[in-house]
C-alpha cells in the first residue's frame, strides 16, 4: 500500500512537474535589451542609420536603405490609411506603407465587453506590433524602404456588401522614373492579406533590388492574462527542414538568426494570435532577426536580389496572415502555420483530442458542454484500465486492517516486515503496483488535454452556462475550483488513508493544495478536472462495492 501510495503522489507530482517545466522551457521571461548591453551583447541601438532595417549585400556592392535617419526626422507624420472589411478594422501608415494597428472585429477584447474587437497589431508601445515592408537597392536614394513616404488616392477603403475583395494601392516615386507600388488585397472572411510591392523600372539603366518583409515587436503585457498561465511570446521561423522553430526574444538577444529557406514562413505570436509572413513556394529566401536597444525584437525576411532591365517591371509578392489561431484556417494558408497552435511535445496526441472536441462542439454548440463530453468520451476510453487500477485499490483496501497489523507486530524491523507483506500479496494475488500502471499510461493524455484546452482560440471568452461566463478565464466566484477540491477529497477517502502517518497527513494536504493551485487556472480546465474526478469517484464507488460485497459473501460462505 504505501509504494501505490507513493507512485500516486508522484504521479499527480509528475503532471504538475511537466506543465510547469513545459511552460519554462517554452515561455519563460526573456532578458531585457538593457541587461544584455552589461553582458557585452551586441544589440543594435535605435540612432544608427536603418536600425531596422536588414543589412544584407549583394556583388559588389552593398545594398543600403533609401532614407537617413535624418531624413526620416524631416517626415512630418501623416494621418494613416483605413480599411474596414468584415473580419478587420486596419490602419496603414503612408510611412512606409507599415501595416500599423490591426482589430480583429469577431474578437473581443474582454468577455464583458464585446463591442470593444481586440487589438493585434499597434504602432506604439506597450505591445508595439507592427507589420514592415520595404526595397532595398545598390543606391539608397533609388527604393524605398519602411520608412519612406507612399501615397494613397484615399483615406477610407470599406468592402462593399456585394463586395468579395477590396484591393488598396500606395505609390512612391522618385524623380530618377522609379515607380513603386505597394498593394495589399482583403478577402471576405479572410485573416489573409496579399502583399506585392511592384517596381517600374522607367531609367536607362539595369536597377538591382531585393524585398524584405519583417515583424517588429515589444514585449507582451496582457493585464488580462492569469499571472498563473504564462503562453509563448515571441518569433517564430518553419522550414522543411527544421520544421516549426521557436526563436524567444532571449535567443534573439544571444544570438541573430542567418538562415536560407526556401518553402518556409516567419511569424510573431502570442497567446491564440500571431502574424507570419509567407513568401511564394520554392523562393530561396533569408530568414533574420535583430534587436533594437528599446525593447523592440524583429524577425524578418529578404528575398533575393533582381536585376530589373530598363523600362522593365518587377513585381515581390508575399502573403501577411493576421489573425487568430485557427487550426483549421492555418493548415490551408501555408504547410505548418497550423503548428502555431503549439501543443507541445504532445502534438501527436493533442491534435486528435482537439478534432474530437471540436467536433462534440459542432453537434452540441457549446464549449462547455463539449468539455464534459469528451471528458465522458476520455473516460470510457481508458474505462478498462481505470477498473484495473481500481480493483487493485479496492483488494488493498481490504488488506488495510491485515497490513497495520503487520506492521504493529514487527514495528521498526522493516525486513522483516516486507517480507511479510510480500508473503500475504503473494498469498491474496494482489500486485500492490497494479493500480499505479494505468494512471501513468493516462499522464500522456491529462497533459495534452491541459494544452488543448489552453491553447485553444475557440475557448477564448467562450461561455458555458450560469456564472462561467468564460471558459478561459478563471472561475470568477471559486465555485468550481472548490467543487473540484471537494470532489478530490471524496476520491481520496475512498481509499484507506496510508500506515505511514506522514504519508496520509501529505495526501491528505493534496485536495487543498490542488484546490488553490486550480483557482487562477482557466475555468475549462478546472471544469475538464472536475467531471473527471465525479466520474472517477462513481467508478471507483462502484467497483469498491462490487468487492466488497464478493469479500462479504466469501466470508458468510465461509
Amino acid at each position: 500500500m504505501d509504494n501505490q501510495r507513493l507512485i500516486l503522489f508522484f504521479a499527480l507530482a509528475a503532471v504538475v512537474f511537466l506543465i510547469y517545466s513545459a511552460w519554462m522551457e517554452d515561455y519563460g521571461r526573456p532578458v531585457q535589451p538593457q541587461v544584455a548591453q552589461e553582458r557585452g551583447l551586441t544589440v543594435d541601438a535605435p540612432s544608427s542609420s536603418a536600425a531596422d532595417v536588414p543589412q544584407v549585400a549583394t556583388t559588389p556592392d552593398a545594398l543600403t536603405p533609401a532614407m537617413s535617419s535624418a531624413d526620416m526626422q524631416a517626415v512630418p507624420a501623416e494621418a494613416p490609411i483605413r480599411i474596414e472589411t468584415d473580419v478587420f478594422h486596419i490602419e496603414i501608415s503612408p510611412r512606409g506603407g507599415t501595416i500599423s494597428s490591426a482589430w480583429l472585429l469577431d474578437y473581443a477584447t474582454v468577455a464583458e465587453r464585446p463591442d470593444d474587437p481586440f487589438q493585434l497589431l499597434k504602432p506604439v508601445p506597450p505591445n508595439m506590433f507592427i507589420a514592415q515592408s520595404g526595397l532595398l537597392g545598390e543606391d539608397p536614394s533609388l527604393l524605398p524602404t519602411h520608412e519612406a513616404i507612399f501615397q494613397g488616392s484615399q483615406t477610407l477603403y470599406k468592402l462593399g456588401a456585394d463586395d468579395n475583395t477590396l484591393d488598396v494601392d500606395l505609390v512612391w516615386a522618385n524623380a530618377s522614373g522609379i515607380e513603386v507600388r505597394k498593394r495589399y488585397s482583403f478577402e471576405r472572411g479572410s485573416y489573409v492579406i496579399r502583399a506585392s510591392q511592384s517596381i517600374t523600372n522607367a531609367t536607362d539603366a539595369p536597377l538591382v533590388a531585393r524585398q524584405y518583409n519583417q515583424l517588429q515587436r515589444t514585449d507582451l503585457i496582457d493585464p488580462n492574462e492569469s499571472r498563473f498561465v504564462h503562453t509563448y511570446t515571441g518569433a517564430v521561423y518553419y522550414s522543411p527542414e527544421d520544421k516549426y522553430k521557436k526563436v524567444s526574444f532571449d535567443d534573439m538577444l544571444k544570438g541573430k538568426l542567418d538562415r536560407s529557406v526556401a518553402d518556409g514562413w516567419i511569424a510573431m505570436m502570442q497567446h491564440y494570435f500571431l502574424a507570419a509572413w509567407i513568401p511564394p513556394a520554392g523562393v530561396l529566401e533569408t530568414f533574420y532577426t535583430n534587436v533594437l536597444a528599446d525593447s523592440r525584437y524583429i524577425i524578418g525576411k529578404y528575398s533575393p536580389a533582381v536585376s530589373i532591365a530598363p523600362g522593365a517591371t518587377h513585381v515581390f509578392e508575399n502573403e501577411l496572415f493576421v489573425g487568430p489561431k485557427l487550426q483549421d484556417q492555418l493548415a490551408s494558408v501555408a504547410p505548418g502555420l497550423d503548428l502555431a497552435v503549439d501543443y507541445g511535445w504532445l502534438t501527436v496526441i493533442a491534435q486528435p483530442i482537439f478534432w474530437v472536441l471540436s467536433k462534440i462542439y459542432w453537434v452540441v454548440g457549446n464549449w462547455g458542454w463539449s468539455i464534459i463530453f469528451l471528458t465522458i468520451l476520455i473516460k470510457l476510453a481508458f474505462y478498462k484500465l481505470s477498473e484495473t487500477s481500481y480493483k487493485s485499490m479496492a483488494n488493498m483496501r481490504q488488506l488495510a486492517p491485515r497490513l497495520q497489523a503487520l506492521k504493529d507486530r514487527y514495528g521498526d524491523d522493516k525486513q522483516r516486515l516486507n517480507q511479510a507483506m510480500m508473503e500475504m500479496y503473494k498469498t491474496e494475488k494482489i500486485n500492490p503496483l497494479g493500480g499505479c500502471l494505468p494512471i501513468l499510461i493516462q499522464i500522456p493524455v491529462f497533459i495534452s488535454l491541459y494544452w488543448v484546452l489552453l491553447e485553444s482560440v475557440e475557448l477564448r471568452n467562450a461561455p458555458f452556462m450560469l456564472w462561467l461566463d468564460n471558459l478561459s478565464a478563471p472561475d470568477p466566484y471559486f465555485i468550481l475550483p472548490l467543487i473540484m477540491g471537494v470532489s478530490m477529497f471524496v476520491q481520496m477517502k475512498l481509499n484507506p488513508p496510508p500506515p505511514d502517518p506522514m504519508q496520509a497527513k501529505i495526501m491528505m494536504a493534496l485536495p487543498f493544495v490542488f484546490t488553490v493551485f486550480f483557482a487562477f487556472f482557466p475555468s475549462g480546465l478546472v471544469l475538464y478536472w472536475t467531471v473527471n474526478n465525479l466520474l472517477s469517484i462513481a467508478q471507483q464507488w462502484h467497483i469498491t462495492r462490487t468487492i466488497e460485497k464478493q469479500a462479504a459473501s466469501v466470508k458468510h460462505k465461509r
